[in-house]
């Protein structure tokens, strides 16, 4: 039994009839190991069952205190049943990727049952070629990347042999009784004023990087005083406007999903070629998508869009700590720089300064801003909001866009994983989309060898993002032509080529969770679902040793002896 956090709590707030906050993933299997060829329902439903005790958010549900007083708590559910949420579907004819995004996309619109434990599981049948797909989905209250990541492995295996696991000999775990319930929320309210003034005084140095409150006017200047006061010194937030685009309107409540994939080996040789970080590259891609993009649709911000990528707030002792441990890092991103290396050079110095910053104020915003309201009233102030954004669209206000997208980038284990014998070829993260932070989200994976492209939209603002995942290979070649050019004339530092610095604005980047590693020269099997995840340019991934003694990073890339600070 745990109580859910104010960020969890925030996650089951947000959602409204065109916005569900649950996220999830899609990954494509070879059956050919299993018994007759063939992944069944009973086969998933088997492996969930025994091995549910090491996943616990797929056993708990939602208990809810009366009156609503206090955020509500997670029980284990005694009536725990896998075959309850695991569906199966089949695809018409072909079976191609057209008809699995249509799929998935009104699979992802569905809302979880608050009933049960919060998620759910379709096993898609028909792919071509004789593969399936399973779907798997589970509200973002119950956990975040990190958690998504331990969850998955459990039921993911080294070897098309499953492994033996320990089984469950623990108690159900029960909230406590209403009456303890209301004690305990009368007091917490009682409290909650002190708990606030607290809560606001902490957050008033870093109102500048929350997004929506930093656009508020004086909001700069109070986080100055504010840092003058407690004696913090820290590097300024950019302050940039995010743009309107096509994907900043109202979003309804159809989704459209498109997937792809780019070899992670040639995203490497344009990071050993131009310097940075696999992240650099994979922001730089997505800047050029995007720019090619709305350029094809006459809707190209003068200025950079701005984008926020999620970041993990855990820490190497806390990997298994309940709740939500996560913020967001907002950053400018270079669609309105034209010339390829230009842009480039701005997503490294953008994104590095971005980067410098979030570590700095140590991200805890998100953490802190949920809990200034108390509980009774956070849900329906919630609510409210959200339900008149859209209205309030009309009025021209740059706080009620506080970002354009979200894009996450979520190194992955370098070696194949399976699925009750069946082997798993590739991993599509599937997002949110909401008013606030936009209706189009790119996830990006690397597994295996490959960096997979998980891409989600508001159907309504963005009906084809195939188009997107096209551009994204269009811009890893205009990368890779960069690369092999070489920039003749060009300075170089630490051996890789230094584009010349963009003349006026910045960019963005991204950062995943760390996924796939090796730990005391043992595999780790991890798979991230939402990809928030920190800085690793700025030491805060996690570093471990592989079996050689070398360290290794999320990517199997060879980096220097960090200092463990958070990571995903």
């Amino acid at each position: 039994m745990s109580q859910l956090t104010a960020v969890d709590a925030a996650f089951l707030n947000a959602e409204t009839d065109t916005t569900h906050a649950h996220i999830a993933g899609v990954g494509i299997l070879d059956p050919a190991a299993c018994p007759g060829g063939r992944l069944t329902v009973e086969d998933v439903a088997d492996v969930v069952r025994r091995r549910a005790h090491l996943a616990r958010p797929l056993r708990q549900r939602l208990a809810q205190v009366p009156l609503g007083l206090d955020l509500p708590y997670w029980e284990d559910d005694p009536d725990f049943d896998p075959r309850r949420h695991i569906l199966e579907i089949a695809l018409p004819a072909p079976g191609g990727p057209a008809q699995l995004s249509e799929a998935v996309a009104m699979l992802h619109e569905r809302p979880l049952d608050r009933a049960h434990p919060l998620w759910e599981l379709v096993l898609i049948q028909g792919l071509a070629g004789g593969r399936v797909a399973v779907y798997l989905k589970v509200h973002h209250a119950a956990i975040d990347g990190v958690m998504a990541a331990e969850t998955l492995a459990a039921f993911l295996d080294l070897s098309p042999v499953p492994r033996e696991v320990p089984a469950d000999d623990a108690e159900p775990r029960r909230a406590p009784g209403p009456l303890r319930m209301l004690r305990t929320g009368l007091l917490k309210a009682a409290l909650h004023p002190v708990r606030s003034a607290v809560t606001m005084a902490r957050t008033a140095p870093y109102l500048d990087e929350i997004p929506v409150l930093s656009q508020l006017p004086g909001a700069g200047l109070m986080s100055q005083v504010a840092q003058a006061l407690g004696r913090e010194e820290m590097p300024r937030a950019p302050r940039v406007n995010a743009p309107p685009t096509p994907f900043n309107r109202p979003i309804g409540r159809r989704r459209s999903v498109a997937c792809g994939e780019l070899s992670l080996a040639e995203i490497k040789q344009v990071r050993q070629a131009l310097g940075g970080s696999v992240n650099d590259v994979v922001m730089a891609m997505c800047a050029s998508a995007l720019r090619m993009w709305l350029d094809k649709r006459g809707e190209l911000p003068d200025r950079p869009l701005v984008v926020g990528v999620p970041v993990s707030l855990r820490r190497g002792d806390g990997a298994g700590e309940a709740g939500n441990q996560l913020s967001i890092m907002s950053a400018p991103l270079a669609t309105h720089i034209a010339d390829p290396a230009d842009r480039y050079a701005a997503v490294r110095a953008d994104m590095d300064a971005a980067k410098r910053r979030f570590v700095a104020s140590d991200g805890a915003w998100v953490r802190q801003v949920s809990r200034l309201l108390p509980a009774p009233l956070a849900g329906p102030v919630t609510r409210m909001a959200l339900q008149a954004l859209p209205t309030l669209r009309a009025v021209p206000a740059p706080a009620l866009r506080p970002i354009n997208l979200i894009i996450s980038n979520v190194p992955g284990p370098q070696f194949p994983l399976y699925l009750c014998g069946a082997r798993v070829l590739g991993y599509y993260p599937i997002s949110v989309v909401t008013d606030i932070s936009g209706g189009l989200n790119i996830t990006v994976f690397s597994y295996d060898g490959q960096v997979d492209v998980g891409i989600v939209a508001a159907r309504d603002l963005v009906p084809d993002p195939a188009e997107i995942v096209d551009h994204l290979r269009d811009a890893l070649n205009e990368l890779k032509d960069l690369a092999d050019a070489g920039r003749d004339g060009l300075p170089e530092e630490g051996g890789a080529v230094v584009p010349r610095q963009a003349k006026g604005g910045g960019a963005g980047g991204l950062h995943g969770g760390r996924d796939g590693a090796v730990e005391g020269g043992r595999p780790h099997v991890a798979l991230g679902v939402d990809g928030d995840q920190a800085a690793e340019d700025l030491g805060e991934q996690r570093v471990v040793e592989d079996g050689h003694g070398e360290d290794v990073d999320g990517q199997g890339e060879r980096v220097h002896a960090q200092s463990e600070a958070v990571h995903a």
